[in-house]
């Protein structure tokens, strides 16, 4: 059965930085797809990063330079590096498994597996 849980959301400052960790069981991640999506009140929810089993790793325009997606196969993890956040970002972040990370983030329909999501709050 595939699990995925993430942590490390928080409550920051605008400007500060946190980690947010998604850890998988059931599956090993290195052969898969991964993404962090988000969703705001009120709004959508959209892709932020994804990390493909190829290596290769996409981001949504607003977060470029400032997010970046890693993975440690031995801790079956992957990671989202959140720095010079701001209160756009507030949001819950999901990671979610299986679907495309080809040349662009991938959409949720296109993923099939998720976690419950972690809560980021960007308040001063």
């Amino acid at each position: 059965q595939v699990q995925l849980v993430e942590s490390g959301g928080g409550l920051v400052q605008p400007g500060g930085s946190l980690r947010l960790s998604c850890a998988a069981s059931g599956v090993t991640l290195d052969y898969y797809n991964v993404e962090w999506f988000r969703q705001a009140p009120g709004k959508e929810r959209e892709g932020v990063s994804c990390t493909a089993s190829s290596g290769s790793s996409y981001y949504q325009d607003s977060v470029k330079g400032r997010f970046t997606i890693s993975r440690d196969n031995a801790k079956n993890t992957v990671y989202l590096q959140m720095d010079k956040l701001k209160p756009d970002d507030t949001a819950i972040y999901y990671c979610a498994l299986n679907g495309l990370c080809s040349g662009r983030v991938g959409t949720p329909a296109e993923y099939d597996y998720w976690g419950r999501g972690t809560q980021v709050t960007v308040s001063s």
